[in-house]
């Protein structure tokens, strides 16, 4: 069976034995396995018809694992997409019946004060996306895992990978995570040992810090000598407004109001039958304690520009994710033995334009076209494999990700600024003196004390104040989180892990007013009393505990954005896979 990482190895697991393995049911994933299957075929039909000499591939098996309860019901995205890698992949997209909401006809960048609005009098190329297309990506994935399974290909959703399976220092599969275990890890009644799948490639497309690549990439030092990954994280809402007051096809970027700290924005795109998209995103290494990208959004809408569009309307769903910002420098090693990283994994995110979905799509074709060099030719090491980093550098992924290389580290400083250098990098292909900037922290490492950032009463700020939760267009986040659909089994082990809750008591709550109970955008973390603590014994908190918080931990609420594992300042918390199926349950998004 090879070395595994923390076996258990009392459980008799069943192993299945598979061509191509690909980790994560997103848009890089389904993109892999569709392109993977349509050039076997292509392949078979060429030795078939002697236009090519080899040998023809018996049915090799592709295996798509996703964690998710269905196809589409993690993916959360703006989403305006560049067409370029779907018509590729899918050039008859439209007449295959590609949900698509809307083309993009109308650009506009403002800049919001807090009751004003200035628009810039020429859109920056950065935000001008004629041509491109407004969709929801979960429904997207839907459709690409509609065509996946009609050739064949197997996807199993509700299988979360846990672990990875080595053999000699090759990556050879993964195992999936046991089914049926009660909060302490006690196997119930109706448990069932996860599966280890056998694989000749493994392709990791898990999304945004892909929990089990970052284990991966730890163990085969594929970060080595490269920038640390660094985060943004967006909150988004669809809203339903009045009957003829909205047009589709309008895509809005804004700058400045409600964010006054930090560095990030807003974006606004316009849908048919009278919807909008409207979101928030923010840069992960704020220096605020109390940065809360969901009391943000709810503070746009009370800007006259906003609330003119969505009065008379309402919310109909919430969602929130992170997303890789460090770029180019950023990127991992592509591959190993056995193995190719693609997508959010591996950091490829234009984030000047706020645009992956097209450039994990390549990327999974790519690397699907390297899985077909190994399987015709035996050959699964690093070097038939290295072909994926090729050509993902002679692709447009190199070109895009070259062009903003600079971009993260030079904003990250300040949005207004670093303009003149912004614009430097607009007019040099992003070189900047010295060729490859630094990224001098984590986004973890940044957080200010409360008192340095907010001074002695940081509540009385108007900027940490909730617009009052109407339940119809403005939400406290506990209803917001309700609309994500969000399910994990409360009586199965908790996926978070807090290292050492007495930094939390003692320390962060005190020195930072605990960051994760803000950041996080959807309720998980709660300072308690210690009296009311989960768990607690009534009138049995000691005397030295006596007036002191606890961190609560309602992991039940997970929707999977995984900013906890990013952003706590002392780097307490591990976002790990939950039981399959668990999470959001998006499907507008």
């Amino acid at each position: 069976m090879g070395e595994t990482e923390n076996t258990q190895d009392d459980i008799q697991r069943e192993t299945m034995d598979v061509d191509v393995l690909i980790v994560g049911g997103g848009s890089a994933g389904l993109a892999a396995a569709l392109h993977l299957q349509n050039l076997i075929t292509r392949h078979n039909e060429a030795i078939a018809a002697g236009t090519k000499t080899g040998t023809a591939l018996n049915e090799p098996m592709i295996a798509v694992l996703e964690k998710a309860s269905e196809v589409g019901a993690h993916s959360l995205s703006g989403a305006v997409l560049n067409p370029i890698a779907l018509r590729e992949l899918v050039p008859d997209f439209r007449e295959q019946g590609c949900p698509i909401e809307s083309e993009v006809h109308q650009d506009a960048v403002y800049y919001l004060g807090k009751e004003s609005k200035f628009k810039l009098p020429v859109t920056p190329p950065t935000f001008q996306n004629h041509g491109n297309l407004i969709v929801s990506i979960s429904k997207v994935n839907r459709w690409l895992g509609q065509l996946c399974e009609a050739k064949g290909i197997n996807i199993f959703p509700g299988f979360a990978a846990v672990e990875a399976i080595y053999e000699e220092g090759r990556v050879a599969g993964v195992r999936t995570g046991d089914k049926g275990l009660d909060k302490d890890g006690t196997r119930k009644p109706n448990f069932e040992p996860g599966l280890i799948l056998k694989a000749k490639v493994t392709i990791f497309a898990e999304g945004t810090r892909g929990s089990l690549f970052q284990k991966v990439a730890e163990r085969l030092g594929l970060m080595d000598g490269k920038n640390p990954d660094v985060y943004e994280l967006g909150v988004k809402e669809i809203i339903q407004c009045a009957p003829g007051t909205i047009e589709p096809g309008h895509v809005i970027h804004t700058m400045g109001f409600p964010l006054t700290r930090g560095v990030g924005g807003s974006f606004l795109y316009t849908l048919p039958n009278d919807q909008i998209i409207l979101g928030m995103v923010g840069y992960l290494d704020t220096t605020d304690p109390l940065f809360d990208p969901h009391r943000l959004l709810q503070q746009l809408k009370t800007h006259p520009f906003i609330f003119n569009m969505i009065k008379g309307g309402r919310v109909l769903t919430y969602g929130g994710k992170s997303l890789p910002a460090g770029g180019w420098f950023s990127m991992p090693k592509l591959y190993h033995d056995g193995m190719l990283v693609a997508g959010d994994s591996a950091s490829m995110i234009d984030v000047k334009k706020l645009k992956g979905i097209h450039m994990a799509m390549k990327s999974g074709m790519l690397a699907a076209e390297t899985a077909l060099d190994a399987l015709i030719s035996g050959d699964y090491s690093a070097k038939t494999l290295a072909k994926y980093e090729e050509r993902v550098n002679q692709s447009y992924i190199r070109k895009e990700l070259w062009e903003t290389r600079n971009f993260h580290q030079t904003i990250s400083k300040g949005m207004y600024t670093t303009m003149p250098l912004i614009a430097l990098q607009e007019l040099t292909g992003g070189w900047m003196p010295g060729g490859r900037l630094p990224i001098p922290h984590e986004d973890y490492e940044t957080t200010e004390p409360v008192l340095d950032a907010w001074g002695p009463r940081p509540w009385e700020q108007p900027e940490n104040q909730l617009p009052k939760p109407d339940g119809v267009l403005f939400f406290d986040k506990l209803s917001s989180v309700y609309m994500t659909g969000t399910m994990h089994d409360e009586h199965s082990p908790s996926h978070l892990l807090v290292a050492n809750t007495n930094v939390c008591r003692d320390v962060c709550y005190e020195k930072f007013q605990s960051p994760c109970n803000h950041f996080c955008p959807a309720a998980v973390y709660e300072m308690v009393p210690e009296s009311e603590a989960a768990g607690a014994v009534p009138g049995g908190v000691p005397g030295a505990l006596a007036g002191k918080k606890r961190l609560q931990v309602n992991y039940t609420n997970c929707i999977h954005c995984k900013t906890c594992d990013i952003k706590c300042p002392f780097d307490n918390i591990s976002w790990t896979t939950p039981e399959g199926g668990g999470g959001p349950q998006y499907k507008e998004t």
